[in-house]
This record gives C-alpha cells, sequence and structure tokens, in this order.
C-alpha cells in the first residue's frame, strides 16, 4: 500500500515539530503503541499538546467526554 503522506499531513495534528513520523501514520501508531500511547490524532488539540499520549491520559478524557 503507499503511504498518503500529504494527505494523512493535512489532519496531523501533532505539535511535536521534530517529529520523523508525521504523516507516515503506519510508523508514528507503531512508535506509540511500543510505549503505552496513542498518537496525537486521538486527542483533542489542547490535550495533544501536553504530550502526555498514554493510554490513561486518554480514558481521563474518555470519561469526562472530551474524546
Amino acid at each position: 500500500m503507499e503511504c498518503m503522506k500529504e494527505q494523512n499531513l493535512k489532519s496531523c495534528n501533532c505539535s511535536y515539530e521534530p517529529c520523523s513520523h508525521k504523516g507516515i501514520c503506519c510508523e508514528c501508531i507503531s512508535y506509540h503503541l511500543k510505549s503505552r500511547q496513542l498518537p496525537a490524532c486521538c486527542f483533542p488539540n489542547d490535550a495533544e499538546r501536553t504530550y502526555d499520549r498514554s493510554f490513561e491520559h486518554f480514558a481521563r478524557l474518555v470519561m469526562d467526554n472530551r474524546v
């Protein structure tokens, strides 16, 4: 399958500028899952900017009806 990096970048809200995975979703997801994290696109922008991408942070946001 061909990566659609340019199209993916349009909806990527990752605020970590030196990220080498931006727009390459398969690499991003794989990278974060290894650390029990979710990628930026799973979080609202204000929550993403905290760089806490943990499953626990995501669960708290779900419980607060923010996701």
